[in-house]
């Protein structure tokens, strides 16, 4: 069935004591259990062997996990309520349940999602987005190396996938021993890397082998759509662009005018090649350079569009940088403000997860107040159905509608 042969591991079965703390953050559902949590293992563990979590006081067993060695994320919650066998009709179960979630954008004109959106879905570390009818499978830890071969059957079977791509995080690309590489072709046979899919009839291509994450980010659809609506005879700056998500929503939906911004030729090239995918009137103009430093340039030279799209990569990959990207998004807010001409409206996008919503719409006012321009906030959106939130930590997006 597959191209290749996927790793035989036998799993073994931890016996595993927490801590108060680790036994409460388990009986509350939480999907992570750090290492300081375990008090008590009867055994050395390999990635993936199943962790049965016992009580304290009871005896009970009160969840199973899948045990990490290599992350201070000891264990990985599959299941917080009691015990269960996992077996191939667990995972059919829990992945027919992530896929009712997602029948609504399967009713739109819209052929790509994502499937499993790691813990969200209780699958931790593991991502699956369909593109078309090509399946883009991205791992960041080798606990599903003992479960991937009967996972990727059901989920062939249920996606009606005709090709199955693997992507590693760098992490794993680094160990290196698995037998596995980033973008090997695991199943069926891939035409092209740059698979063509549909958003809400709008046409885009995914390079699945070698694009970020897993080829494309799905996770901004709904606001992609929203802003194509509000385009129409509009100019357009996109900032941050990648391979042109909002502005080629803009375009289809009748811009006048857009212009695309990212520091990377390479994907403004793939921008300008998703437009060309798509019948437009507009003109569509790239610009390759630093974002607030073009940005800058841009106001000394006057310039103001009738909408404004920020939407920045994590400046928070860790807790050191929140502070420093707290400053960023200010500065983002009040460049953005600058550029946004009379009656225009900027939008103001975060997917810093260690950046909270609360956090990050206070910072957007103060910029905004600050400018001492009227404005009002039109909305705030968050995820996609197919990006849905079960935990706090799972949040990260968080957009932001201002009308001045």
């Amino acid at each position: 069935m597959f191209n290749v042969s996927l790793p035989n591991i036998e799993p073994k079965r931890l016996a595993v004591k927490l801590t108060p703390v680790g036994e409460r953050s388990v009986r509350s559902g939480h999907p992570w259990l750090f290492s300081n949590s375990i008090v008590k293992i009867n055994k050395e563990g390999s990635a993936g062997d199943l962790a049965i979590i016992f009580g304290n006081r009871s005896n009970e067993v009160i969840g199973v996990g899948l045990y990490d060695p290599d992350s201070p994320i000891r264990i990985k919650m599959l299941t917080n309520n009691g015990p269960v066998t996992i077996t191939s009709e667990f995972f059919s179960d829990r992945i027919a349940r992530a896929y009712s979630i997602r029948l609504p954008l399967l009713a739109s004109s819209t052929n790509s999602y994502r499937l499993i959106f790691g813990e969200n879905d209780r699958f931790p570390g593991f991502i699956a987005d369909m593109y078309a009818n090509v399946l883009v499978v991205k791992l960041y830890s080798e606990i599903w190396l003992p479960y991937l071969k009967e996972i990727l059957k059901v989920l062939i079977e249920v996606s009606s996938a005709v090709c199955v791509v693997l992507r590693l995080s760098r992490k794993l690309q680094e160990k290196n021993d698995h037998g596995l590489y980033d973008g090997l072709v695991l199943y069926g046979t891939l035409e092209n890397e740059n698979v063509l899919f549909v958003e809400y009839g709008v046409n885009f291509s995914a390079n699945v082998i070698h694009g970020h994450k897993t080829g494309y980010f799905l996770d901004h659809r709904n606001n992609r759509k929203r802003v194509g609506e509000l385009a129409k005879g509009k100019s357009v700056l996109d900032v941050f662009s990648y391979t042109g998500g909002f502005s080629v929503h803009a375009l289809v939906n009748g811009a006048k005018e857009v212009t695309s911004l990212d520091i990377s030729k390479q994907a403004l090239e793939v921008a300008s090649y998703n437009a060309s995918l798509n019948e437009y009137t507009g003109t569509h103009q790239t610009i390759a350079g630093d974002a607030f430093e073009i940005m800058e340039q841009l106001i000394s030279e006057g310039k103001t569009y009738d909408i404004v799209v920020i939407d920045p990569p994590s400046f928070a990959k860790r807790a050191s940088e929140i502070k420093k990207a707290e400053k960023k998004y200010a500065q983002l807010s009040k460049l953005g403000t600058s550029l946004t001409a009379m009656r225009g409206i900027l939008v103001l996008a975060s997917c810093s997860s260690r950046i909270s919503s609360e956090v990050f719409f206070s910072i957007n006012e103060k910029s905004l107040n600050e400018s001492g321009r009227n404005y009002t906030l039109l909305d705030k959106t968050a995820h996609d159905i197919d990006h849905p939130v079960t935990f706090p930590e799972g949040a990260y997006l968080k957009t932001g509608y201002y009308q001045f």
